[in-house]
């Protein structure tokens, strides 16, 4: 296996782990032995465990970028309009969501949430969301706007994990509320 392929295993079991329990009650001796490999091979990756939990933190927010920001782009080039613009990013974001559950997860409630590393690679993602949403858009330069869409991302979050943790309703139906959401948003700068 090459480094490269090597780095993504271990990231990628650094997103299991870390999903199901805190930073504090998984070892590195665990991790390695997890992984199939000596502690000194980990650290040839990662200088610490603070260093690997960072980059998992990276790693889950650039899967949750690359599988969402593409599709809203490809749908803005084909020119579709605002309320079905939200609905495409909604449903990219909720196809990861549900694919990659540990993931999304680990990437929201991960611990270790006032890490400055930690908490900038979060807030970077975020930060890309609002860019994406507020692209183009006519209010794309109002305060008002991005206060909007920031509090619109922490209700799409809370209202995803809510949903994951209890899928007593259809997905659709998630979809559908979220966009009603963001649709009253953005009519409030209209």
């Amino acid at each position: 296996m090459n480094v490269d392929e090597r780095r993504e295993q271990l990231l990628e079991l650094a997103l299991e782990l870390f999903a199901e329990r805190t930073f504090e009650e998984i070892s590195i001796d665990e991790i390695a032995q997890t992984a199939g490999i000596s502690k000194g091979l980990l650290y040839h990756y990662f200088p610490g465990k603070r260093a690997f939990y960072v980059a998992a933190v990276r790693h889950a927010a650039e899967q949750l970028l690359s599988e969402t920001t593409g599709k809203v782009e490809a749908a803005r080039d084909e020119e579709v309009e605002q309320g079905e613009l939200l609905r495409v990013g909604l449903s990219a974001y909720l196809d990861f969501i549900e694919k990659r559950a540990t993931t999304f997860i680990f990437l929201m409630r991960g611990g270790m949430a006032g890490d400055p590393e930690v908490r900038a690679a979060v807030d970077s993602t975020r930060q890309a969301f609002i860019e994406v949403m507020l692209e183009g858009s006519a209010d794309g330069d109002d305060p008002r706007a991005r206060t909007a869409v920031k509090g619109l991302i922490g209700f799409i979050e809370e209202a995803s994990l809510d949903w994951l943790g209890h899928q007593d309703f259809p997905r659709d139906e998630l979809a559908n509320l979220v966009v009603r959401v963001g649709l009253a948003t953005a009519s409030a700068f209209a």
